[in-house]
């Protein structure tokens, strides 16, 4: 199926490893333009050089060392894609998780953090986009299946995550009329170096991969290129119906519907 994303402009945020270059990956093969932002300028040349290999060559592909966290990100991020590639289409808005941890004792250091990069400024971005997308536009956000039901161990997730979620469900209705969809993403245990990290915090990484294996219905961990696939759906024409839905993408591992 062509998804019609020839020569459309995405930015995708935290797009040098896991989740976010995984969708970037999936853009580019496909003939997008897309622009991958990163906090080390090292790892944001790795991620160009791949990229453009996939796709339409240097030309292609913009790389900016940004970090979510900052005000001045967001309008950077638009400006710098507008610049570059002339228009934009759209935008995924993927960080890393929060630090783990329960609620009772994570540090209100920590909390404060997670809440500028994971919560502020992932809206601070969504709304810097939302004012130079047109009708077709579409917004993207990298969540977690703690929207629905709560991770054990990963407490500010969970605190952070459910909030920033209805704020993409309100933001689809509000840009709705002006034909741009808002869409969110619920992961799981995808084989990231953010999951594997999880794993070993008990000081069993095997254990704990069986454990939660055994608790999804596909019987193991997604990888990072079928959630960059629907992902990339997501974001493209092809799902110009579907605005305001949060998708999980966990193998089944969510009980609910």
């Amino acid at each position: 199926m062509d998804l019609g994303l020839q020569h459309k402009v995405y930015v995708v945020t935290g797009a040098t490893r896991g989740l976010g270059l995984a969708t970037a990956r999936e853009l580019a093969a496909d003939g997008a333009r897309v622009l991958v932002t990163g906090r080390g300028a090292e790892a944001v040349d790795a991620a160009v050089a791949e990229l453009a290999a996939l796709g339409d060559g240097p030309d292609a592909v913009h790389g900016l060392v940004a970090d979510n966290a900052d005000p001045g990100t967001a309008e950077r991020l638009v400006a710098s894609a507008v610049e570059h590639f002339g228009r934009l289409d759209g935008i995924l808005i993927s960080v890393g998780g929060p630090q783990a941890g329960p609620v009772a004792t994570a540090p209100e250091e920590a909390w404060r953090d997670a809440f500028e990069s994971v919560f502020l400024g992932a809206l601070r971005i969504a709304r810097a986009a939302a004012a130079t997308l047109g009708e077709g536009g579409v917004i993207g956000f990298v969540l977690s299946g703690s929207v629905r039901q709560p991770i054990p161990g990963l407490g500010i997730s969970n605190g952070l995550r459910p909030g920033l979620a209805m704020a993409a469900k309100s933001l689809a209705d509000e840009l709705g009329p002006r034909g741009i969809r808002v869409v969110g993403l619920l992961p799981a245990r995808i084989d990231t170096d953010r999951v594997r990290e999880l794993d070993a915090l008990g000081g069993d990484p095997e254990a704990s991969r069986a454990h939660h294996s055994a608790a999804i219905p596909l019987g193991r961990y997604g990888t990072p290129e079928e959630f960059g696939k629907v992902a990339a759906f997501l974001l493209s024409p092809a799902a110009s119906y579907l605005t305001g839905v949060m998708v999980p993408v966990d193998g089944g591992a969510l009980r609910g519907l």
